[in-house]
Parts: C-alpha cells; structure tokens; sequence
C-alpha cells in the first residue's frame, strides 16, 4: 500500500482539491490518498508546518507527504522533495520543512528539477503529483532532484529561553476547530529548561497557574461536577507535544473558546514563567 497524504490551503469551495486527487489517480491508480487539511490558513507556513507535523508519524513509515501551501515556483521558493524520519515531504522550500527539521534530521534533501520534462502548461501542482507519484512507486528521490544540504530557515517564531532561565517565551502557531489556541513551546523543552520547578503559563494580562494533564482534569466531588468547570480556561501539553491554551467544554456557540474569550490569536506571545 502507497500512501499519499494532501495539506493545502486549497479549501473545499473549489474544484482544485478533487482536480489533484484525480491527477494522483491518473499518474498512480493504486496509490491511497488521503486528506490532512486543505483549511489551513492562506500562505501559513507555520500552521502548514504545525499540521503535517503534528500528523505525519500516525502514518506508516513510506507515506510521501505533499503540501500544497505557499507552492508557486519562484526565484525565491524553489521546489524540494525530503526524506526524513522514514517519510517523504514534497513542498516548496518557504521555511515549511525547517521548523520539522529542528528536530531530526533529513537522511536526504533534493531541489526538483524535473518541471523542463513535464508538458507545456504543467502547474507547480502537477510537479508535485508527479513526484508523489514516483516515491510512491518506490522511486529514487535522486531521479527526481539534485541533492542538497540546506534549505529556508523561519527564525521569527523560535521559542525563546531567557537567558536566565527562569522563562521561555513562545507564540501561537495554530488555532484549532475549537478554538484552542497551540504554541510552539514544546513539552520536552519546558521539562528541559523547568528542571523540577513548577511554572505559570502569562499572556497578555492574563494567568494560568494551574497546568491540567487532560482538558477534564478538574476536580469532581459531591459539590461540583464537571458541568460547573465548563468555560474554565486551562493549559495542557496536547497529543502532538506542544502547550495548548484551551477552554474546557469549548464551543463558540456557548461558552466560548480560548480565541474569543482570552482574545488569543495567531502569533501572540506566550510565557512559561518558571517559580
């Protein structure tokens, strides 16, 4: 089984979603598509980053991983396909594989040079699709790039330890469906740097200073159940590792979310202030 998986900005409004899939279809009938996000934020690279990143490993090792965000070929962001922690990326190189790589590093890294082979009017989609295709096949990623060892660093959103260690300073890359709000501050890191100590979780005016290990975990006795904590606000490590600003019973219909009722948003700092 070949597995290709699709994160765009695309949408589901448009044609272009079903256009791509049957694109894959025709170029490798047996491969098993299968649909990440096509709703991430417009260009978002971050967010682009935070979704494939967060999702790849429930995959089998093999999968090729194409990412349609921010994609068109220019001087700028050229086209390269990784392989990495046993998968395969296939994007433009606009800082969207930088922010996985900080953490393992690629076995192999190519610029794609294949788009001069491909028929007149032939979109940067179809370039991509055309590599899906290939690794899913088994394909060499040597047949379809040269190799290289660098690609596009994003610095501006690093989490930030203080130089004295009592703080990190993070920011919102990813807002869910619920309106939780994620960071980039990673739970192996507040553990690296908090060294046994207890912290609080600052933004803007506002506090958390108690860290939940679930969105229920609240106490529950004879006098309160945990329909009285619904709107509560809380601060988890969520399933991809990363620390989440959430309300518990979230729902913008009701209660509210982290993003209406604290007025959280992308790129807003958040501090791990350790005692």
């Amino acid at each position: 089984m070949s597995i290709i998986t699709l994160t765009t900005d695309f949408g589901l409004k448009d044609h272009f979603v079903g256009a791509l899939k049957g694109k894959i279809f025709s170029g490798y009938g047996e491969a098993v598509v299968v649909d990440i996000s096509h709703h991430v934020d417009l260009f978002n690279v971050s967010e682009a980053s935070y979704i494939v990143g967060a999702a790849y490993n429930s995959f089998p090792q093999g999968t090729v991983h194409l990412i349609g965000v921010d994609a068109e070929l220019t001087k700028e962001n050229r086209h390269i396909a990784m392989q990495w922690n046993g998968h395969y990326f296939i994007c433009a190189d606009n800082g969207i594989l930088s922010l996985l790589t900080e953490k393992i590093v690629p076995q192999k890294i190519v610029e794609i040079n294949i788009h001069d082979r491909l028929p007149d009017g032939a979109t940067d989609m179809d370039a991509f699709v055309t590599v899906a295709c290939h690794l899913a096949k088994g394909g060499l990623l040597n047949v379809i790039g040269r190799e290289i060892t660098e690609i596009k660093q994003i610095h501006d959103l690093n989490p930030v330890v203080a130089s004295d260690n009592k703080s990190i300073r993070g920011y919102v890359v990813y807002i869910d469906h619920f309106g939780n709000c994620v960071t980039n501050i990673s739970k192996k890191q507040v553990k690296e740097v908090a060294k046994g100590r207890d912290f609080d979780i600052t933004f803007s005016t506002k506090t958390i200073k108690s860290f939940k290990m679930g969105y229920s975990d609240f106490t529950v006795n004879e006098r309160f159940s945990l329909k009285d904590y619904e709107g509560e606000k809380l601060a988890i490590f969520n399933e991809a590792g990363f620390l989440e600003i959430a309300i518990y019973r979230s729902n913008p219909c009701t209660v509210g979310t982290a993003r209406t009722l604290l007025g959280l948003k992308y790129r807003d700092v958040i501090n791990v202030v350790f005692k």
